[in-house]
């Protein structure tokens, strides 16, 4: 038999893949591989048909299974992403309004511990992803929900659709009210255009949002796969760099200067009010790699996709990221200090004490508030997808249904920026999603998949159980003590 797969070891866990003319129309049948118990597959449909007496026969036209007929997955190379545009998407999906909060976490947890967590939580996040991916494929699962549902159910899958609602819809806020923050102003703060032109139209903070909606962001979110975005997500990741390159060359000219103020090295333990602050700003520290909710559709549009280049893709992603979120949250933080805002680019509006602040400033403000704009249209896609397979499941799939598309997106946006005129500021949303949501999304479902599934057969190693229950016992008790903290948070700020 000429087949065009490659042998597929007992253990492994990789997709098989048709290699084909893209022109060729392809029709595949369904199909389930299981093991005989020695070294070779048998075909649970032939398996039954046999059982109620079809007769195979015994010549090659007939009894042959032709694995060419039965491909698990259909590949486009023209559909497909390489490994870096997959870590572009990845990190994009990381590296949103979450990092100006960092500066904040910690002027509150100090530098040492600020540092620990930021390493801890990217270890963490990653094992959990690969978790996630080796049991998507295990399932054959193309979303979030679809895997949860194979492991815990359809309820299960509801909640995880919910907290991807809840999640990705609090950071498309977010975004916006940071847009707002810079370019309009803020209650403590000039925005850019005050700077440049003084009073005018722009201060109208909701007007401003709006046309930015409508012009700039609206297009980009009408795209139909995340790997259109792939480009955007590059300049995404390179508008962040430069936003931390710029942070990290001006807290250190200062540094040996001796211009700035000793950092707290540890946590604040003196008062009532920073014990609170304490738990309040732990989860916040866990929002900071929640991606988890693009990780399939990434992986579904991977070229040559398997689980090893999956992870391969993670771990990329994760030391990009650690090395980005590090240099943010030390640099804000030495730069400003107890003067430390929750969105530490509207710190950027006052002399950074260093030749050409001015221009600086501006660069810092201006490049972030782009990084936003092509960082919006990453998270809205997942969100979208996981709104659509709620409200419309069974029907046929986003992409090849361009009115609903449109629609879902108008709906979406209209909701986000009504969001954003309602909620105060970022630190509020992020205290909130990072104690539920987040934790949720990036450990609690991982690790649940990967201890239900582990009960059925697919064996997980003993490190790999404990770190799944480390990864859930750690999450529910981040999220309660979060919850509590933010509880009596809002308490004292009401008094």
């Amino acid at each position: 038999m000429d087949s065009n797969y490659t042998p597929l070891p007992k253990t492994s866990y990789v997709e098989l893949q048709l290699h084909h003319d893209p022109e060729t129309p392809i029709y595949p049948r369904k199909t389930h591989l299981q093991f005989d118990g020695g070294d070779n597959y048998k075909d649970s449909k032939m398996e039954n048909r046999k059982a109620v007496g079809d007769d195979m026969g015994d010549d090659d036209d007939g009894d042959d299974l032709d694995l060419d007929n039965y491909p698990f997955v259909v590949s486009k190379s023209n559909q497909e992403s390489g490994v870096y545009g997959a870590v572009f998407n990845l990190a994009t999906s990381i590296i949103g309004a979450g990092i100006m909060a960092l500066p904040a976490t910690m002027k509150v947890l100090g530098l040492v511990l600020g540092v620990i967590l930021i390493v801890l939580m990217g270890i963490v996040s990653e094992i959990s992803v690969e978790l996630l991916v080796r049991f998507s494929v295990l399932c054959k699962a193309s979303s979030y929900g679809e895997v949860v549902e194979s492991a815990l159910g359809k309820t299960a899958k509801i909640l995880s659709e919910i907290c991807i609602i809840v999640n990705n819809g609090g950071f498309m806020v977010v975004y916006l009210i940071i847009l707002g923050d810079v370019l309009s102003g803020s209650p403590h703060h000039l925005g850019v255009f005050d700077q440049w032109l003084g009073n005018g139209m722009w201060d109208q903070r909701k007007l401003l949002i709006l046309i930015v909606v409508v012009i700039f962001l609206a297009p980009l979110c009408a795209l139909d796969k995340i790997d259109s975005l792939s480009m955007t997500s590059a300049a995404s990741v390179a508008l962040a760099v430069v936003f931390v390159v710029v942070c990290f060359i001006v807290a250190f000219i200062k540094l040996v200067e001796g211009k700035i103020e000793s950092p707290r090295m540890a946590p604040d333990f003196s008062s009532k009010k920073a014990i609170l602050d304490l738990l309040v700003v732990i989860p916040i520290m866990t929002n900071a790699y929640v991606c988890h909710f693009n990780v399939q559709p990434i992986y579904n549009e991977l070229e040559g996709r398997s689980p090893q280049k999956m992870n391969r893709v993670g771990r990329i992603t994760t030391v990009l990221c650690i090395g980005i979120y590090i240099s943010t949250a030390v640099s804000g933080y030495l730069l400003f200090g107890k003067d430390t805002e929750s969105d530490v680019l509207t710190n950027f509006d006052v002399d950074l004490g260093v030749p050409f602040s001015t221009a600086l400033d501006y660069i810092v403000r201006i490049g972030y508030v782009l990084h936003l704009v092509l960082v919006f249209p990453v998270i809205h896609f997942s969100l979208r997808q996981t709104v659509d397979a709620m409200l419309f499941e069974g029907s046929p799939p986003l992409s090849e249904s361009r009115k609903r598309s449109l629609a879902l997106t108008a709906v979406l946006l209209g909701l986000t920026y009504f969001g954003s005129t309602m909620i105060p500021n970022i630190w509020t949303a992020f205290k909130f999603t990072g104690a539920t949501t987040a934790v949720s999304l990036g450990f609690i479902f991982p690790s649940l998949v990967a201890l239900r599934l582990d009960q059925r057969g697919e064996s997980l190693s003993h490190g790999e159980k404990l770190l799944s229950w480390f990864m859930l016992i750690m999450a529910i008790i981040v999220g309660i003590v979060g919850v509590i903290g933010n509880v009596y948070s809002l308490k004292g700020q009401s008094k």
